[in-house]
Parts: C-alpha cells; sequence; structure tokens
C-alpha cells in the first residue's frame, strides 16, 4: 500500500481511495501530493521522486503565511524565529512542512498523521497537531486538531496550501466567492496594512467574469461561519469547503498561469503581531485544543 520511506525524497507514500476519488499523502508534512477524480489530477501536484515547489500540497502550523521580520511579541516575552523568506525577510508557512509526520493509522480511504512541535528559538511552546485525509465518492475531508502539550500558552495558526487545476489556463476561469473584504498589503514585502471591501475591486470574484489577466498573492476574509469557493474551467469544477475555524482565504496565481492556489488559513498574515490580522490568532492555552475541517468536493 505505500513505498519504503528511502525510495521517496518526501518519505512514505499514502494512497487512499473510493470510488472514482484517489488521493496520495506524503510521510514528509503530511503533504498533500495528488488528488484524482476519475483519472483526471486536480491538483497541482509533483511526482514521488520530487519534492514540492512553491509549497504545493503542504500543511502550514503554528502559523501560516508570513510574520515580519519573524519577530512577535507574546505573554510579555518578544522572540525571533528563522528568517527563510529571505527578499521579504520574513518567517514564512510555519515549522512543519518538511519535517516527516508519523503514521497513527492507514486504511483504503482514511490517512492519519501527528506531528510534535517541541520548545525551540523563536517558538518556545510545545504544540501536537493531528491530521486526517479522508475521501468518499463526493471528494476529499481534511481534519486537523492541534492540542498544547506544553504549561504555558502558546501562539497558534494554521493552513493548507493546495493548488487546483481545472484545465487550461487561468484566465478562463470563473471563480465564486463568498469573501467580502480583501487585505491590502505593502507592495514589497506582502505584509497586511488594511481590510478593505472587495465590493466593485478587481478583487471581487463571482460569475460575472473569468479571471482574465488578474494575479493574485491576496489575502481574503470577511465571511460568515463555513464558506465555500468555486472554481470552473475547461475540464470541469472542484469547490474548496472549510468550516468556521478558517475565516481565511489565500489565492495565489502561478507564473505559468495553469493552477491556481487556494489556502484555507485559520488568521491572515503576521497575525502574531498587532495589526487587522491579529484578532484571528489562536491563543491555546495548557492542555486546551483546536480543531478544523476544510475539503474539496468535485464534479
Amino acid at each position: 500500500m505505500h513505498a519504503p520511506a528511502a525510495h521517496h525524497p518526501t518519505g512514505e507514500q499514502y494512497q487512499i481511495s473510493a470510488g472514482e476519488v484517489s488521493a496520495v499523502v506524503t510521510e514528509q508534512g503530511a503533504t498533500l501530493r495528488s488528488l484524482t477524480i476519475g483519472g483526471h489530477e486536480r491538483l497541482w501536484g509533483f511526482g514521488p521522486e520530487d519534492i514540492p515547489q512553491g509549497s504545493q500540497g503542504q500543511q502550514l502550523l503554528p502559523w501560516p503565511n508570513r510574520i515580519r521580520d519573524g519577530r512577535y511579541g507574546f505573554d510579555g516575552a518578544e522572540h525571533q524565529l528563522p528568517v527563510n523568506e529571505i527578499d521579504r525577510f520574513t518567517a514564512l508557512h510555519g515549522l512543519v512542512a518538511w519535517v516527516p509526520w508519523q503514521l497513527v493509522h492507514h486504511t483504503d480511504t482514511e490517512v492519519e498523521q501527528q506531528v510534535r512541535v517541541l520548545p525551540q528559538p523563536g517558538y518556545p511552546f510545545g504544540v501536537e497537531a493531528i491530521l486526517t485525509h479522508r475521501v468518499d465518492e463526493t471528494g476529499l475531508t481534511v481534519e486537523v486538531s492541534a492540542r498544547n502539550v506544553g504549561s504555558t500558552p502558546a501562539p497558534w495558526g494554521y493552513a493548507a496550501h493546495p493548488y487546483v487545476k481545472v484545465g487550461g489556463p487561468i484566465d478562463e476561469w470563473v471563480v465564486r466567492s463568498p469573501f467580502r473584504q480583501y487585505l491590502d498589503v505593502e507592495a514589497d514585502r506582502l505584509l497586511p496594512i488594511s481590510l478593505i471591501d472587495t465590493q466593485g475591486t478587481s478583487e471581487q470574484l463571482d460569475d460575472t467574469a473569468p479571471l482574465g489577466a488578474r494575479t493574485f498573492d491576496r489575502a481574503f476574509a470577511g465571511v460568515d461561519g463555513a464558506w465555500e469557493l468555486n472554481v470552473r474551467g475547461r475540464d470541469g469544477e472542484i469547490t474548496l469547503w472549510a468550516d468556521e475555524k478558517l475565516p481565511w482565504l489565500q489565492i495565489y496565481t502561478p507564473a505559468d498561469r495553469l493552477s491556481l492556489a487556494i489556502e484555507p488559513m485559520s488568521c491572515g498574515p503576521d497575525a502574531f503581531n498587532p495589526g487587522p490580522t491579529h484578532d484571528g490568532l489562536v491563543i491555546l492555552q495548557p492542555g486546551a485544543e483546536w480543531s478544523a475541517s476544510w475539503g474539496f468536493r468535485v464534479r
């Protein structure tokens, strides 16, 4: 059912399937490498002998997106994370995307993995996360939970980074989004300035027009409760859904314009610091748990 870890750069490859829906999740990063429907790949993924590019399918925790200068204050102390996005001088996408996740169980339709973030420079907190990928005939469900296993409160955020493909260039695609606000950011560093209404702007995504030549590396907010975002292209459509614990979305258009990153997030960029995204920060008390779910419905 899976290959030895030594054979692949991303470790063990866990395949799950139900009906015409099949997915592959890797040991490294609990990364969603592939999602096929009726034999058609619906993600910009990567092969078993490759490593992810552009955070393809990765899990981003204990924070998503960017932290300015890798610095933040929490509970009366200042913390400095390693800066891994050198050109923008930020700490990007958390701490677990490149580490092996422990397998909890693997069946024909489900794989559950866990990872423990132990105290370290910049993030001196202990958090354990459990992630489940599950498929049925209607699509894929991802369930994520986190528990503070340390003795002090811990700041927490989560996101996933899938890229969808529905055939042809994204210029032709139609995206229907429920998000009513977008995050205005610094042009050079993509860090938050303020939230702006999407109505009447190029950031408004509805059924009235395809994406055209628009480009995005943009966070969206202003949605009530659980939500759905639909993407239609030449070869069909796919719907990303998420529950109320993931009230943010990042959309990114790669340079080749053949896929679209649609990233459900618990908080916006730089949420560890004061500003327009800070309200989304989750503070996990010792022993406390947080959970969320998201996934894809396919047609």
